[in-house]
């Protein structure tokens, strides 16, 4: 639907005759604004960012039971009950858990290497693209690509510790 907008002016007439063209007011055409781009419900609920800016957790408020439903993605590889691991590691008491520190899961290298802490800005940039945001995780999840989808996990996940 973007690029249904129409651009304004340069509809001028070009064989108008000199005459009219010098009788034309001296100031310019007023243009219509451009209509407002659609926006999908999820497109309305998450704020913009400015090109090459991360957008922060702060920004958003999260929906435990939401993030709930959207975990069932996750329950593939991951538990929330303590001292549980599957393919990957047990999420249970995950925010604020340092990277790699579940006695007996084998992190890969890169993981458990990371320093990261899982608090809510970390895990909000990382579950967008793990594999991005820590190359040579074994975390093949291509990541929650709507903000507001990783805001509700993270809301979600603070509820299992």
């Amino acid at each position: 639907m973007l690029g249904l907008t129409a651009c304004s002016g340069g509809g001028e007439d070009k064989a108008a005759a000199p005459a009219e063209q010098a009788a034309a007011p001296a100031t310019a055409p007023v243009e219509a604004p451009a209509p407002a781009p659609a926006t999908t419900p999820a497109a309305a609920t998450a704020p913009a960012a400015a090109p090459g800016a991360t957008l922060q957790f702060a920004s958003f408020t999260g929906d435990a039971a939401a993030g709930q439903r959207t975990f069932a993605q996750c329950r593939t590889c991951h538990a929330i009950e303590a001292g549980v691991n599957r393919v990957g590691p047990s999420l249970h008491g995950v925010v604020g858990r340092h990277s790699g520190s579940i006695e007996g899961y084998n992190y890969s290298v890169a993981n458990k290497n990371s320093g990261k802490v899982w608090d809510e800005q970390t895990l909000f940039e990382y579950l967008e693209n793990p594999r991005a945001y820590i190359p040579g995780t074994k975390m093949s999840f291509v990541g929650l690509k709507n903000p507001q989808d990783r805001a509700n996990v993270i809301a979600y996940l603070k509820t299992q510790a």
